[in-house]
C-alpha cells in the first residue's frame, strides 16, 4: 500500500494544503490538537472532493443505464459469436460506438477519487512515522500525532503493535476496537449501497448476466474493505467510511427522484407521481415534467410501470402530454379537435326501425 500511495506523492502538498486549512477553520472551534479539528478536516476533504466529481457521476449514472438498456444485444452478440472470441469483441465495440456507450464511464468516479486516497494514505503514514510532509510542517505534525478519534489516533491502524500504538499516545485495545467498529461500518455502508441498487433501481424485466454480475459484487466488495481496511490508519478510515455514506446518501436521492426506468424504484416512484397529479391536477416541477414527457414519447414502448402508470391517469379524466404537463380527458378532446383545424364530427344517420325499412316510401305528388 504504501508503494502505491508514493505514487500519487505528487498531489499530496495539494491535499495536505487543504486538509491544513479546513483545520485551521475547526481549529479555532474545537481547538488544534483536537481529534475533532483533523478528524472534520478530512470529512470537509471527502465532501470538496465528491462536489467535484458530481458531473463524473452524472455520468457514471448515464453510462451505467446504457449498459443496463444494452445487454440484450450484448448478450445476442455472445451467443452468435461464441466461438470466435475477436468477431465477439469488435461486434462489441461497433455496439458500443454506435450507441455512443462507454464502459469506463461507470468507473470515473473512483477512477477520479483513487489518486485522493492514496495521497491522502500517504500523508497520514509520514504523520505517523513522524515525518513532514507537504504543507505540514513540524507544530502541525505534532498536533496531529496528538488528536485522538475517541481514543485512537489518526495515524493508527489495527495491526500496529502495542509500541507503535503507545508512541501515538494511545493503548492498542483502544485502537483495534475503533478501528475494528469503523471497518465493520465502512464494509455495511458498501454492503447496503450495492444492495439498495441492485433490489430498487435495476431492471428486474430484462434477466442478464450484468445483474449476476452486480449481485456477486455486493458481497465481495465489503469483504475486500474489511480485509483492506485493517491496514488503513484511521484518518483513511474517516475517509472511505465518510465517502460510503456520501455514496449511499447520493444514490438514494437519484433513485428517488430518477429511478430506472422498469425498476421497483421507478414502480414506487411513478405511484408518488400519481398521487400529485391527483392532487393538484397538474405536474409541479422541471424533473416531474420531464419524466412524464419522456414516457409519452416513448409511446408503445413503455415498459409494464410506464402503461400502468398513463392507464392510472386515463382512469382520474386525466390525459399526459407531450410537454409533461396533464389536462382533463374532456380538453385533451378539444384540443386535438382544434388541431384538426376545428372540423365538426361526421354525423352519422339516425337507424330506422326494421318495419321502416320494409315500408316502401311513397311517391312525391305532382302538381
Amino acid at each position: 500500500m504504501d508503494t502505491i500511495a508514493s505514487l500519487f506523492s505528487f498531489i499530496t502538498t495539494p491535499v495536505s494544503w487543504v486538509i491544513v486549512q479546513f483545520h485551521s477553520l475547526y481549529g479555532a472551534i474545537f481547538g488544534p490538537d483536537s481529534g475533532w479539528a483533523w478528524g472534520l478536516s478530512i470529512v470537509s476533504l471527502v465532501v470538496l472532493i465528491r462536489i467535484c466529481l458530481i458531473p463524473l457521476f452524472v455520468k457514471q449514472i448515464k453510462a451505467t443505464r446504457g449498459m443496463q438498456a444494452l445487454q440484450p444485444k450484448m448478450k445476442a452478440i455472445q451467443e452468435r459469436y461464441k466461438n470466435d472470441k475477436q468477431r465477439q469483441s469488435e461486434e462489441m465495440m461497433k455496439l458500443y460506438k454506435e450507441t455512443g456507450t462507454n464502459p469506463l464511464s461507470s468507473c470515473l468516479p473512483i477512477i477520479a477519487q483513487s489518486p485522493f486516497f492514496f495521497a491522502l494514505y500517504h500523508v497520514l503514514s509520514a504523520i505517523a512515522n513522524g515525518q513532514t510532509i507537504g504543507v505540514i510542517n513540524q507544530s502541525l505534525l505534532e498536533s496531529a500525532r496528538q488528536a485522538h478519534i475517541f481514543g485512537a489516533p489518526l495515524a493508527a491502524k489495527f495491526t500496529d503493535s502495542a509500541e507503535k500504538a503507545a508512541s501515538l499516545g494511545a493503548s492498542i485495545t483502544d485502537v483495534r476496537i475503533v478501528t475494528a467498529v469503523m471497518i465493520v461500518l465502512m464494509s455495511l455502508s458498501q454492503f447496503y449501497t450495492q444492495r439498495q441498487l441492485m433490489q430498487k433501481n435495476v431492471d428486474l424485466s430484462v434477466k442478464t448476466p450484468f445483474m449476476q454480475q452486480q449481485k456477486m459484487l455486493m458481497y465481495i466488495f465489503p469483504l475486500i474493505f474489511a480485509v483492506m481496511g485493517i491496514n488503513f490508519p484511521v484518518g483513511v478510515l474517516v475517509y472511505w467510511l465518510t465517502t460510503n455514506l456520501w455514496t449511499m446518501g447520493q444514490q438514494m436521492y437519484v433513485i428517488n427522484q430518477n429511478p430506472t426506468p422498469g425498476s421497483k424504484a421507478q414502480d414506487q416512484y411513478l405511484t408518488r407521481l400519481l398521487k400529485h397529479v391527483t392532487t393538484h391536477g397538474d405536474v409541479k416541477g422541471r424533473g416531474k415534467k420531464k419524466i412524464v414527457a419522456a414516457i409519452v414519447a416513448k409511446g408503445p414502448d413503455r415498459n409494464d410501470n410506464e402503461r400502468k402508470f398513463i392507464a392510472a391517469l386515463t382512469k382520474q379524466g386525466l390525459a399526459a402530454q407531450a410537454d409533461g404537463s396533464v389536462i382533463k380527458s374532456a380538453e385533451a378532446t378539444a384540443d386535438s379537435d382544434a388541431a384538426s383545424g376545428g372540423a365538426a364530427k361526421r354525423q352519422q344517420p339516425k337507424r330506422q326501425t326494421k318495419s321502416q325499412r320494409q315500408t316502401p316510401p311513397k311517391p312525391s305528388s305532382k302538381k
